[in-house]
């Protein structure tokens, strides 16, 4: 399963929308039989590639607000680490995470998944802006608006040009921190 996951990543990160399962099957060396023995279709190889990544992401987005922990609050400090965590999990194949967001099947389960991690990484962060001693309750709609603000930024506006994430760590700091 391994094996096809990889060549599928590949294959999705070079056709785009056009990746067929034989092309996949061909480039992971096995046959198209053991491939459906895994996977139904495409999509199915797709969403348990976007599962993978939204998992990835979290753990990159956590572990580094975590890291924070140790040195002086820093409001936009923790936004700008919270991004450039993101951004790097994005760094590598970009066709494959631009098709993931713009054409994995959203099943009821993929999507709850999906806002647990949004809701998880924005505790994070909103305990980085508590400690900047901001209101427990402004703290915590703030980092929602910002880990929200950075998916759509990053998914939207990097992938498309990598060039961009200076100008728009920038832009999310300032959202976070207008007044510093």
């Amino acid at each position: 399963m391994e094996v096809l996951l990889e060549a599928a990543a590949q294959v999705f990160d070079r056709e785009g929308p056009d990746a067929t399962t034989n092309r996949i099957a061909e480039r992971a060396g096995y046959s198209i039989g053991t491939l459906y023995q895994y996977f139904p279709n495409k999509e199915a190889m797709l969403l348990a590639l976007t599962e993978r990544h939204v998992e990835d992401a979290e753990r990159a987005a956590t572990a580094a607000l975590a890291g924070l922990r140790a040195e002086e609050p820093d409001r936009r400090r923790a936004v700008r680490t919270l991004v450039e965590s993101v951004a790097e999990v994005h760094r590598e194949r970009p066709g494959l995470h631009r098709l993931m967001y713009r054409y994995t099947p959203r099943p009821r389960e993929a999507v709850e998944r999906l806002e647990g991690a949004y809701a998880r990484v924005a505790a994070a962060l909103a305990d980085e802006f508590a400690r900047c001693g901001h209101d427990r309750a402004e703290a915590e709609r703030g980092a929602l608006l910002l880990v929200h603000a950075a998916d759509a930024y990053l998914h939207r506006i990097v992938l498309d040009d990598p060039a961009e994430l200076a100008a728009v760590t920038t832009a999310l700091c300032a959202m976070a921190a207008p007044a510093d």
